[in-house]
């Protein structure tokens, strides 16, 4: 009976881990045309899941707060940086990536 709820605590465990190193980043993300650039500044979901949700999410928070930090250093609105940083991040798009573009992704 031990040995059998230990075998299942050790699956258990084995899953969270093999979990965790399956999390994607964004080079993957991208790479796996799961995530696209938006004309926006911010990431999109092109293939919808949890993780791909939740790396978008992850990812936009922090450029919005980097975008917030830039618009007060140099005294202009975020939405002067969100676009700013769209054009960079769009000339930046490595080919076969996508982008979203008249309100559809697009492979560059």
């Amino acid at each position: 009976m031990k040995t059998k709820i230990f075998f299942k605590s050790l699956i258990i465990i084995s899953l969270l881990f093999s979990s965790i190193a399956f999390a994607l980043n964004l080079d993957q993300a991208k790479q796996q045309g799961l995530v696209g650039e938006k004309d926006n500044g911010y990431l999109g979901v092109v293939v919808a899941s949890d993780d791909v949700q939740s790396l978008v999410n992850d990812i936009n928070a922090r450029r919005k707060t980097v975008y917030a930090k830039l618009a007060q250093k140099n005294g202009i609105t975020v939405q002067q940086v969100e676009k700013l940083a769209a054009q960079k991040a769009y000339n930046k798009t490595s080919s076969g990536h996508y982008l979203w573009m008249n309100g559809k992704w697009i492979k560059k």
